[in-house]
């Protein structure tokens, strides 16, 4: 064989270019090797070793005709002339030739059992490089090989009831309808039969699907079958096709674009581990400051804990379902027994992905409301173009990173039989449309169209929070005919949800036996519109609005019981309501489908709703407890990171198949370790490197602007020191804005070193010190000769301080419930001769008349109770 391989043998004798695979008997040409080895013994050999490929050649190889791309008139001259050369070889058992027939698919087992998708070998086909010397040419002529992933369509002719039982077997009971025409990069072509051919690089996709398709039309006469053909150029692929038709000067520019990123991020890390005393600015990209952020386990201010396992608990039903619907694109030895697994009504998990997305709507809306009514209710402003811009801040630098990776990096990482239909072909479709997803208007242009399917979610949160201050403010302003307004909205769009599902025939849940244009049509008409998706996102501001009207409300035993009665069913009937739309033999129905379009998303987020709710007033049990575990904070950093990733993550995987697998459900789907800690660990690296420095570049800008004043309305020196100090009051805590790690409620902690009795009312005089001196340092006391009037600033002299980067100062109460930094210098020697602090926002200080008084709550927390009293505000 390796004589063969390297010497170019040529053993013709009877060749035949029809492909019919009746080859006569080959000899072997003795005295053209008697003229290229000088020894007879080395030529007898070789002669003995050409009738032994031979042989094996006719007895084994050639059971399965090769394929023969010129099967068709109207292919290209060149495909005919390199056609003929594949012939000529493959008569002579040329190795090339006898690779390019073996890397083509053949007809294998397990065809009744859905073994219908033949990927052949990928890597031989790409490999064959072969230099032929021809007549008339004498350099020779190479040739290469091109895999092509053809696609054909085959169908029943009408009335043929024997076949039809056959045809479901071979099909896999049609668990997903398709055609031909059906896009197939989001959703696979799962009725399509993908077949491999292994032909001369001088062929095109357009020869291929000529030839196949006449020969299918020939052999399939008589068998009561149809077959339809079609070879798209981008499943043709050549060695280094990749490097050749996408590696462009924009590939480059995002290269380096990267490359200069990691540097800065780098340097940021580095200036972060070797300086002690640090400007804040440099340290923002820094690995090991932002790693800590995500790692933390500390309580945020203003957080209901039980948000973070909600959010856990949707992101892995997300997870788990999007990752069923990717094992669809990959072939299956037993595909139609997986069908019959999955063909029960217990894959509800994974058939019901469009509602686990909807508490993530409702929480954006819950956040943002309470957040603003909050502030509202203590005389705030709500500044919308700081709310926007830190939006954006916040999800453009991980989307736009993403989109940039997927588009140019991506398809140079591997390739595969279905690479460029699942990983080029969306980085094709974002270099084109890549500003729709840049301005959160891409969910309007369908599936098709869209760079990044999975990132409608996006489009639609980003869309709806940009209008949410309207709803909040009419809810505000007038409450009764706000939530009055919000429930007649929620309800038009119920119902409007419902007649255009039943209209249109959509199906918003994957029943058995859905069809791919259904799917899309679903996705274009309502689940990628924020008007349909609109209803829980209103669920969530009524939530926030009455979780800050009603911080105190007690409930009975009686009402939490109905409550968690209400809700539970409620849950239970939105996810186990629609499970027989999972039975192999169900029948669509549009009122089936309606009806689950229209309540599930309602009843789904209901239970959450309540879970919230009643977290916020005190309440707990088991429920509570699990959804509060302190690991979810972390998980609820990377969440926004873990939806963006594993779609692409998955259509690597996709891409990179060769070989047909056995499939099993629980090590395919649930225990896919593998592939779910490399969606986490790519999630933590988007959200260290791209999520979390512009977050903390949002808490500067925004921090700075609303605490600090110019040192012009107050003065500080510093004696002994060479860094003069600013009298600038410096906030270390999550800004109360921000919507994505903390949630805007102020939660009930117990005094330091104190238990609270059941109730204890404080009498608040007329007027008192904001700070009382008893609660700082001993070497510490509140200077007397500055009156706290509105408008003038609070002065705190501190002689001898220790080293230390920060004193507290506690304002609002006089006893500790909340605390503003201060920063000073750092280096024992130096002292603080005077340090003034210039206020200009409100910190949570008011003055209460005497008929207020502080009632200690059972959660061992302080409420203002007011009775009828005006409160102003002195800051």
């Amino acid at each position: 064989m390796h004589l063969l391989t390297n010497r170019n043998i040529m053993l013709a004798n009877g060749e035949n270019t029809t492909g019919s695979g009746n080859f006569a008997s080959t000899v072997c040409n003795c005295e053209w090797l008697q003229s290229y080895f000088l020894a007879d013994d080395e030529t007898r050999t070789a002669c003995v070793h050409g009738d032994y490929i031979t042989s094996l050649n006719r007895k084994m190889f050639s059971l399965n005709v090769p394929f023969n791309p010129a099967y068709s008139d109207r292919v290209s001259d060149e495909c005919k002339r390199q056609s003929a050369l594949f012939f000529r070889s493959y008569a002579a058992s040329q190795l090339w030739a006898l690779r390019m027939h073996d890397a083509s698919a053949k007809v294998g087992q397990g065809i009744l059992n859905g073994n219908i998708n033949q990927y052949g070998d990928f890597d031989q086909c790409l490999n064959i490089q072969q230099t032929l010397h021809t007549d008339g040419n004498a350099m020779g002529e190479t040739v290469r090989g091109r895999y092509c992933l053809a696609e054909v369509q085959p169908t029943i002719k009408p009335n043929t009831q024997v076949l039809k039982h056959l045809f479901d077997l071979i099909q896999a009971h049609g668990m997903l309808k398709s055609n031909l025409n059906d896009p197939g990069h989001r959703v696979p072509r799962f009725s399509t039969v993908h077949w491999a051919l292994c032909v001369p690089a001088g062929c095109t996709a357009q020869d291929i699907q000529l030839s196949l398709g006449e020969f299918l039309r020939q052999y399939v006469i008589d068998t009561g079958l149809q077959t339809e053909v079609k070879v798209h150029p981008a499943l043709c692929q050549t060695k280094h096709y990749i490097w050749r038709e996408y590696f462009t000067d924009r590939t480059l520019l995002v290269w380096y674009g990267f490359l200069l990123y990691g540097l800065l991020v780098l340097a940021s890390t580095l200036y972060d581990l070797k300086f002690q005393n640090k400007v804040e600015w440099f340290t923002v990209f820094s690995l090991i400051k932002n790693t800590r952020s995500i790692l933390s386990f500390k309580e945020e201010r203003n957080d209901i804990a039980c948000v973070h396992g909600i959010r856990f608990l949707n992101a892995m039903l997300l997870l788990i379902a999007h990752k069923s619907m990717a094992l669809f694109f990959n072939p299956y030895v037993n595909r139609t027994e997986m069908s019959e697994v999955l063909g029960q009504p217990w894959t509800v998990i994974g058939r019901a992905a469009a509602i686990f997305t909807d508490p993530f709507i409702m929480f954006s809306g819950f956040l943002t409301t309470f957040s603003f009514v909050e502030r509202l209710q203590k005389g705030q402003k709500v500044r919308l173009h700081q709310e926007y811009v830190g939006r954006l801040l916040r999800i453009v630098p991980p989307l736009g990173a993403l989109i940039l990776f997927c588009t140019f990096i991506l398809p140079f990482l591997s390739n595969g039989p279905l690479w460029n239909l699942v990983v080029t072909n969306h980085g094709d479709i974002c270099k084109q449309y890549w500003w729709r997803n840049m301005l959160f208007i891409h969910n309007y242009f369908g599936f098709k169209n869209m760079c990044l399917t999975h990132t409608h979610h996006v489009g639609i949160d980003t869309e709806l929070f940009f209008v949410a201050p309207l709803f909040i403010y009419c809810v505000w302003k007038w409450p009764r005919r706000g939530m009055i307004g919000l429930v007649t909205i929620a309800l038009i769009t119920t119902v409007h949800r419902f007649y255009v599902t039943y209209s249109l025939r959509l199906a918003n849940y994957v029943y058995f036996g859905t069809s791919v244009k259904q799917l899309f049509e679903t996705a274009d008409f309502m689940y990628t519109l924020p008007y349909f998706r609109v209803t829980v996102y209103l669920m969530g501001i009524m939530l926030g609005y009455a979780c800050s009207k009603y911080k105190t409300m007690k409930l009975t035993e009686k009402q939490m019981k109905i409550g968690w009665y209400v809700s539970t069913l409620s849950i239970a009937i939105a996810f186990f309501g629609p499970a027989p739309m999972g039975s192999m033999h169900y029948v669509y129905n549009p009122m089936h489908a309606a009806s689950y379009a229209a309540f599930s998303p309602i009843a789904w987020c209901l239970f959450f709703a309540w879970t919230v709710f009643t977290a916020h007033l005190g309440y707990r049990n088991w429920v509570i407890d699990l959804f509060s575990w302190r690991g979810f904070r972390i998980t609820t950093k990377i969440s926004y990171a873990i939806y963006l990733t594993q779609f692409p993550i998955f259509f690597y995987n996709v891409g990179r198949t060769r070989t047909p697998q056995y499939f099993e459900f629980w090590p395919a789907v649930i225990f896919n370790t593998n592939e779910y800690l490399v969606v986490f660990l790519s999630s933590f690296l988007l959200t260290v490197l791209f999520e979390t420095p512009f977050i903390n570049v949002k808490k500067m800008l925004f921090s700075s602007n609303r605490h600090a004043k110019p040192a012009a309305k107050g003065t500080g020196s510093v004696r002994a020191g060479e860094t003069p100090t600013d009298g600038t009051v410096r906030s270390d805590i999550v800004d109360e804005n921000d919507n994505i790690h903390s949630s805007p409620y102020i939660h009930q902690r117990p005094l330091p070193g104190q238990r609270a009795a059941i109730e204890v009312h404080h009498h608040v005089p007329q007027r008192f010190h904001v700070v009382a001196a008893a609660l700082l340092d001993a070497k510490m006391r509140v200077d007397r000769r500055v009156t706290c009037r509105t408008g003038q600033v609070l002065v705190l002299p501190v002689r001898d301080v220790n080293a230390g980067t920060e004193v507290p100062i506690f304002l609002r109460q006089t006893e500790v419930d909340q605390e503003q930094l201060v920063a000073v210098p750092p280096d024992t020697h130096q002292e603080v001769v005077r340090l003034n602090v210039a206020v200009d926002e409100v910190f949570h200080v008011q003055v209460l008349e005497p008929t207020d008084h502080l009632v200690h709550q059972h959660q061992h927390g302080l409420d203002c109770e007011v009775s009828a009293a005006e409160v102003k505000q002195i800051l």
